[in-house]
């Protein structure tokens, strides 16, 4: 019976734990070449865990933007470790950033969408550089997640004819329409009042929850910081302990 036990509690302190979504480790990133070349982030170190929300604030210039670009694939990382949903993106090739990219919903802050398009034509395009060949299926699967954001009166709308709570809206509705397993939204609420703000992060949050994908957010914004699971602060490219809420512009 004690050796039964014994291998037993062996078994249960073995087990595996779940891969963080994102685990950076000494990452450096600099911008510019020969004497213009300048630091942008210091030996940062941080991990978040599958399904967390990370909301990631500072100062202006603080390198915020730079890590949540760096982690969605758009530049490749110059020193550490940056591993994102299992896959290195340190020294990454273009394909290999390409591949990355694929995996996560982007939100911009200045939403990104194409003018020339409808809000359906918008959403259904994620789907489209997803892989997605079938134009039924892209066009169903976008009606429906933009049904589920609340434009479904919107949907034939050219983004121009929309608000800017509404163009967030579909912003979010085309980074979810994918069912991604990580969500980086970069100032989502920039341009919206309190109350479109407030709508679109919990549209953001309730939806992504649903879909057990991992956010991390970037904002400015001190309204919308009890969505978080955990809050990280950086200034000056590195990460930082968090001052007062209120202290936060």
């Amino acid at each position: 019976m004690r050796s039964t036990s014994l291998s037993a509690k062996s078994e249960l302190t073995s087990a595996p734990k779940t891969k963080p979504a994102i685990s950076i480790q000494h990452l450096n990133h600099y911008f510019g070449e020969g004497e213009l070349r300048k630091q942008a982030l210091f030996d940062i170190n941080l991990e978040i865990a599958a399904g967390e929300i990370v909301i990631m604030t500072g100062p202006s210039g603080s390198g915020k933007t730079t890590i949540l670009t760096l982690a969605g694939g758009l530049r490749s990382a110059h020193e550490g470790s940056l591993n994102v949903l299992g896959q290195e993106l340190c020294g990454a090739s273009e394909t290999q950033l390409v591949q990355a990219r694929r995996k996560n919903g982007y939100i911009f802050q200045a939403h990104n969408l194409h003018r020339s398009l409808t809000a359906l034509e918008n959403v259904a395009m994620g789907l489209e550089v997803q892989g997605v060949s079938s134009k039924s299926e892209r066009y169903d699967r976008a009606t429906k997640i933009l049904q589920q954001v609340g434009l479904e009166d919107r949907t034939n709308y050219y983004i121009d004819n929309l608000s800017g709570g509404q163009k967030q809206r579909v912003a979010i509705a085309r980074a979810l329409v994918s069912h991604p397993q990580l969500i980086l939204a970069d100032e989502p609420t920039a341009a919206l009042d309190k109350k479109s703000g407030r709508d679109v992060v919990a549209l953001m949050q309730k939806l992504a929850k649903e879909q057990g994908c991992t956010i991390l957010m970037v904002t400015h914004d001190n309204r919308i910081l009890d969505v978080a699971d955990r809050i990280v602060y950086i200034e000056d490219g590195r990460l930082a302990a968090h001052p007062n809420p209120a202290e936060i512009a």
